[in-house]
């Protein structure tokens, strides 16, 4: 048996500490390839694992910065609020000073005269004294007069002063009141300010590490997708061991060509299931087979190749293994060949699908309602026409490109 040299890349799992393939694995037999396959798949599982728990930190990380940031808004809403009573406060005790300063000249006048008047007692500008005011009175009457006129005054400007000086008390009662409140809402604004500061601070730490989480995946889905080029590659080599080649045969007897439906097996239910090659004879049946060995081949766009196909671009490979050449484009192929009808279709004719846009994707008709296709769902894949998504897209467009 010829020796088979499968080419692998270096690669690392995150999480798991050790080294998957070394630069070449080499598989002599079909069970060694099926081992490899198995390995991989084990692999590609602890990757994807691992690419959940991440993704699961990552929506836990995402809750707690929603959860921060509602904090933050309320931080913020705390210190305008708070901002905005202390200065109100603050005003309120400028006020409340000026009243008591206001009322401090006010007593500091009416205990002036209090004790001016005690002295001398003016009256229109004369100048009669307090003491004359009372031992000038003619009678005894008029000295009680006089007397009972000079104590209400006296006492009026007592009362007033009194009023005053209680007026001044209950200001600076208010003014002590205000005070105490400009220091607790001070101290509130400082708290307010540190929770904030944290807050910022675990914000900070928890974008680093949604940022650390989505690199992680970023890496995860790498690996994951060098494991799948690799898996691929063993499938197909795993294909190639146990598909025999394809053998032309001719139908002398009634002269058909390679491409007569005459000589094509299509597939049965059981065997498009089981993704089962269509048999047959000449280039078309090739252009059927060419792509089972590849089934599980990624969808790469504008891929031409077995290493990844677009739609379009498994058609032009296809067809090219049978020795047709056709262009690589939806567009360009929704042209070639003759149109059939649907009721007329055959193996090996394009079927399109109206998808994005009009016949915006193709496939390679298989028999029995099923088409081979490179599909950005599947990749390369075998899928049933006739109910689901692909019936819904299928508007009856057939062409046959080997009559």
């Amino acid at each position: 048996m010829k020796k088979s040299l499968i080419t692998m890349a270096t690669v690392t799992v995150v999480g798991l500490g050790s080294t998957f393939f070394t630069d070449t694995v080499h598989a002599d037999t079909l069970n060694e390839l099926q081992n490899q396959q198995s390995q991989i798949e084990s692999e590609r599982s602890s990757i994807k694992e691992n690419l959940s728990k991440a993704e699961a930190e990552i929506a836990d990380v995402l809750i707690d910065l929603e959860e921060l940031n509602k904090e933050i808004t309320k931080n913020n809403e705390a210190l305008k609020t708070n901002e905005k009573t202390l200065n109100e406060t603050t005003e309120e005790i400028s006020v409340k000073e000026e009243e008591i300063a206001e009322l401090e000249q006010s007593i500091q006048k009416r205990s002036d005269i209090l004790n001016d008047r005690m002295v001398s007692y003016q009256k229109n500008g004369g100048n009669i004294g307090f003491l004359d005011i009372i031992f000038g009175s003619k009678s005894f009457g008029d000295l009680v007069s006089r007397v009972s006129a000079v104590t209400k005054i006296t006492e009026s400007d007592s009362a007033l002063l009194k009023q005053q000086e209680e007026e001044k008390t209950l200001v600076e009662n208010k003014l002590t009141e205000l005070t105490d409140m400009k220091v607790e809402l001070e101290g509130m604004q400082e708290l307010i300010l540190v929770q904030k500061e944290k807050n910022e601070e675990q914000k900070k730490q928890l974008k680093q590490k949604e940022q650390e989480l989505q690199s992680k995946k970023e890496e995860l889905k790498i690996k994951d997708s060098k494991l799948a080029s690799i898996e691929a590659e063993v499938r197909r080599n795993i294909a190639a061991k146990r598909t025999p080649p394809a053998t032309a045969s001719a139908n002398s007897s009634n002269g058909s060509s390679d491409g007569n439906s005459s000589n094509l097996t299509t597939l049965s239910k059981k065997e498009s299931k089981s993704s089962t090659p269509v048999s047959g004879s000449g280039n078309l049946s090739t252009v059927i087979n060419a792509g089972y060995p590849y089934l599980g081949v990624p969808y790469v766009w504008a891929g031409k190749s077995p290493s990844g196909f677009d739609c379009s671009g498994f058609i032009s490979w296809a067809f090219a293994q049978g020795g047709y050449s056709l262009p690589s484009s939806t567009a360009q192929l929704q042209y070639v060949g003759t149109k059939v009808s649907y009721s007329d279709v055959k193996p090996g004719d394009l079927v399109f699908f109206d998808t994005y846009k009009v016949n915006g994707h193709i496939g390679i008709y298989v028999g029995n309602g099923k088409f081979i296709g490179s599909q950005n769902s599947t990749g390369l894949a075998v899928a049933d026409m006739t109910s689901g998504y692909w019936k819904s897209k299928f508007k009856g467009h057939v062409r046959r490109v080997v009559k």
